[in-house]
């Protein structure tokens, strides 16, 4: 097996993939050839005589194992089905097929997915709290415990000090949690069944309380490698150290400065402690980059040092084009006006629309530049996983006020009492009889009149719930004409809406951030009725333009989080303000450093083109008034001759 290493790789690169045995850690800034440098890395392990099923080679995603693993059978000319690689759960589950048995399951347990364990715990939740309704109510929802569950596991902490650390607003329901989460466990067991955190730590429980069984898969890796480390948590971090405790033949490849995951668990900690855990391990850099111009790496090193713990310094393939851009805006329309004009003006230049990309912080940041790219015929695609419209939180407040202004809304009605719980579908086609025929009693109906009166129609584990939904429905039924739409959905927030996200979601302060913003939206309309016309269209555009799979000819609208790993002709960073980006509860908790990966994140998307920009100002209320925006202390760190700055004031 004849491989030119040397002529397909540059230096840096050859130096990682050439490594001897050993710990090594390798950071490989963005766009830097990371799956090329792994791919060639297995290959060359396997050219000094390494057997293919000696390595163990663990990624984040099916398809980038599915990828490394048919490069290196290309560069090797073997078949590589006996290399141990995949994801870290698929290895798991490759482990306890073989030894489940020394952890107290057979070998055909049934791994079950999000929506069974949803079932197990809701059962669980009703055999610890028994008949006790009013506890069952105020108790966080299953949605929430499976969060809370998983964290727990891979951040490897009790639930109670996540709830310290995490979920303070649950502390009261630690002993509470700790029971459902025990008798979910003895579940589990009893019934052969395994969730997707159980495959990592029965994996590790395995290996822990069997020495002789570690020792073996000690011996038979011979080598490891690590693909994203930067992203894994702690259990993932303490499973690698396990099986390279002896031979220490391990390489892992990340980037600090891309570490954007920690609230789903990820611990940058892992990364930067690596040297420190493996005292021998070398640590290579490669810095070269084949996406991006020099004008733009110029702008991400300049905000690295912020982001980053090892010092980098991206240099640049293509040759320099564009200089990028500093975009002070009046206010949010100016700044969508301005984004519409510009990707026309770069369509026009001949760059592809599907290569233009639009990220922001938080979905609510669009919902200005999307109703200005609907009036500009501009076609995009929302590729950040969910509507802004769709989401579960804002379709609930937008059918209170859809219910309230119009009684006899069917699917306002059925999507409000489904969320009750103890009303299913057989349920709510009941009441809904019940109620059509108290609305039909009146002339000029009203949705809480009529729904107070099936009130004794309602089943049992309803009837708490019932008084706070009928109230919220009356906050706006009875000022439906004079009430503004910003007013309406504040009071939905504070007459129990808001308790009910802290306890269903496990990320309920970004949904009432939504909620917020939707509001500050919702001051530019003088009612509820034209508000919710509004509403209706844009969800109609939504549902057109969303969609997962790439479409041709279409801007890309994405969050900066759902970006990683993609590249873009031209890219837009929108909303960069205080407040907003970083956002503020980053500022609050002082968990700044995450923010700046995010914008060199967001930064190094861009190959060709890219604009940063911010309003100055936000519009709050229907009377033409507006908020003042601070720029983002992040553009600070860029000194001024890297960019060209402009400041729009109104457009034409």
């Amino acid at each position: 097996m004849q491989i030119a290493f040397d002529k397909n790789l540059n230096e840096q690169q050859l130096a990682a993939v050439t490594a001897p045995a050993g710990p090594a850690l390798v950071i490989a800034g963005a766009g830097s050839g990371k799956t090329r440098t792994l791919t060639y890395r297995a290959a060359y392990l396997i050219s000094q005589g390494i057997p293919p099923d000696r390595i163990l080679l663990l990624t984040f995603t099916n398809k980038a194992a599915k990828e490394m693993l048919q490069r290196t059978g290309a560069l090797t000319n073997l078949s590589l089905s006996e290399l141990w690689g995949g994801t870290f759960h698929s290895i798991g589950n490759r482990f306890l097929r073989k030894h489940s048995g020394l952890v107290g399951y057979p070998n055909n347990f049934t791994i079950i997915d999000r929506e069974d364990s949803k079932a197990l715990i809701e059962k669980c939740i009703s055999e610890v709290f028994g008949s006790d309704k009013v506890k069952i109510k105020k108790f966080p929802k299953p949605e929430v415990l499976i969060e809370i569950f998983s964290l727990a596991s891979g951040k490897v902490i009790s639930i109670k000090q996540l709830l310290d650390e995490t979920y303070d607003w649950l502390r009261e329901f630690t002993e509470e949690i700790e029971s459902v989460q025990n008798l979910y466990s003895t579940k589990k067991r009893e019934s052969s069944l395994v969730d997707f955190e159980d495959l990592l730590v029965l994996w590790k429980k395995a290996l822990v309380e069997n020495p002789d069984l570690l020792q073996y898969y000690q011996s038979k890796f011979n080598a490891i490698l690590v693909d994203e480390y930067q992203d894994t948590n702690k259990l993932q971090a303490e499973l690698v150290d396990l099986l390279a405790r002896v031979h220490q033949n391990l390489m892992v490849v990340g980037d600090d400065a891309q570490s954007i995951y920690s609230w789903r668990g990820a611990s940058v900690t892992n990364i930067i402690e690596f040297p420190r855990r493996y005292p021998n391990a070398r640590i290579y850099k490669i810095e070269t980059n084949y996406r991006s111009t020099q004008e733009i790496l110029r702008i991400a090193n300049a905000t690295v040092h912020k982001a980053s713990y090892y010092p980098k310094i991206l240099s640049a393939v293509r040759e320099e084009k564009n200089k990028p851009y500093i975009i002070a805006c009046k206010n949010a329309q100016i700044q969508a006006v301005v984004v519409a004009k510009q990707i026309l003006t770069l369509i026009d230049q001949g760059v592809d629309p599907s290569k233009i990309a639009v990220l922001y912080r938080a979905h609510f940041h669009t919902l200005e530049l999307q109703m200005e790219l609907i009036s500009q015929k501009i076609p995009f695609q929302i590729t950040s996983g969910i509507r802004f419209f769709e989401q579960a939180h804002i379709k609930d407040v937008v059918a209170y006020l859809k219910l309230a202004v119009n009684p006899r809304d069917e699917t306002a009605f059925r999507r409000l009492l489904l969320a009750l719980p103890g009303i299913g579908n057989k349920t709510v086609n009941k009441l809904w009889k019940d109620y059509l025929v108290e609305i039909s009693k009146n002339p000029t109906p009203n949705a809480a009149n009529a729904l107070r009166a099936i009130t004794t129609n309602v089943p049992g584990k309803t009837a708490l719930s019932w008084p706070d939904f009928i109230t919220r429905i009356e906050s706006v039924d009875a000022q439906k004409h004079s009430l503004s739409p910003a007013s309406a959905i504040e009071n939905i927030l504070q007459l129990g809406y808001k308790e009910y996200l802290l306890l269903t979601y496990n990320n309920p302060y970004s949904r009432i951030d939504d909620l917020k913003h939707l509001q500050s939206y919702a001051e530019s309309f003088a009612d509820i009725f034209s508000f919710l016309d509004q509403m209706s269209l844009l969800s109609n555009i939504e549902s057109e333009t969303n969609d997962l799979e790439d479409k041709p000819g279409h801007v890309k609208l994405s969050t900066i989080h759902q970006a990683k790993g993609l590249e873009f002709d031209a890219v837009f960073i929108i909303m960069l303000n205080e407040g907003l980006f970083p956002s503020v509860r980053a500022i609050e908790s002082g968990c700044i450093d995450e923010e700046y990966r995010l914008f060199y994140v967001a930064i190094t998307r861009a190959r060709d083109y890219l604009f940063m920009l911010y309003p100055m100002s936000r519009y709050i209320g229907s009377d033409g008034n507006f908020s003042r925006l601070e720029p983002s202390r992040l553009l600070f760190e860029i000194p001024k001759e890297l960019f060209n700055t402009m400041y729009i004031s109104n457009v034409d």
